[in-house]
């Protein structure tokens, strides 16, 4: 008996499996080009991957229809399974472990190592964030049953170009902060009031639609630069 929505479940499985191994190496070699050790690099790298599937919710919105709840959505593959699918009568608001809140947190850390290095590479930081942050609202689109969604190609170009051309000498944390805090801010947080707007049963922030956006703008600008 076929049963449907299994066969690409287990697929996304495998890949799901395959991506640290895949993007690994890449991901380390930008992140030691951050000034942290292998191992640390290593640590982050794991930490992003293994906290993905883990949404923290923070705020939830009533609704007065009631709507489906996929928990596959945040992974970019609503209706896949619907036997997982429930309904429900409001929205949760979430914030994605590995696509948020570590990123985030290394931002933070970058950050305060360029606050010691002058006046000159914060401001150009502080230039890098705001451009990527006006490209990513104008990018970012609600898309009903997964939230914000937004191509996760040109946000690292972006970020790993303008720290290049504003701040040379210190464009991979440059980089980096610009390609983590631009989609969040410009993504995420901007276009909140958006999910309001759309039926979907959770919404995270850092999860599938913005995972590409955050994680990969940052880890691959910094790679870039």
């Amino acid at each position: 008996m076929r049963i449907p929505g299994v066969l690409p479940l287990l697929l996304f499985l495998v890949l799901l499996a395959m991506l640290p191994f895949v993007f690994g190496q890449l991901f380390t070699s930008a992140l030691i080009k951050l000034k942290l050790e292998p191992t640390a690099a290593l640590l982050v790298v794991i930490g992003i991957f293994m906290g993905s599937p883990i949404n923290i919710p923070v705020k939830r919105i009533p609704r007065t229809e009631s709507m489906l709840a996929d928990p596959l959505a945040v992974f970019g593959l609503p209706g896949r399974w619907p036997m997982l699918q429930r309904a429900r009568q409001d929205t949760v608001i979430a914030v994605n472990v590995g696509g948020c809140l570590i990123p985030v947190a290394l931002a933070v850390y970058e950050t305060a190592y360029l606050m010691t290095a002058g006046w000159q590479p914060l401001f150009g930081l502080l230039f890098a964030i705001f451009i990527n942050t006006v490209v990513c609202y104008w990018m970012a689109k609600p898309i009903e049953g997964i939230g914000i969604a937004m191509p996760g190609l040109l946000p690292p170009l972006l970020a790993a170009m303008s720290a290049l051309l504003l701040v040379p000498d210190q464009a991979p944390p440059v980089a980096f902060v610009a390609g983590v805090l631009g989609p969040l801010i410009g993504a995420d947080l901007l276009h909140i009031r958006d999910i309001e707007k759309i039926a979907t049963g959770i919404a995270s922030i850092g999860g599938a639609g913005t995972f590409d956006g955050i994680v990969l703008s940052g880890i691959v600008a910094a790679y870039l630069a």
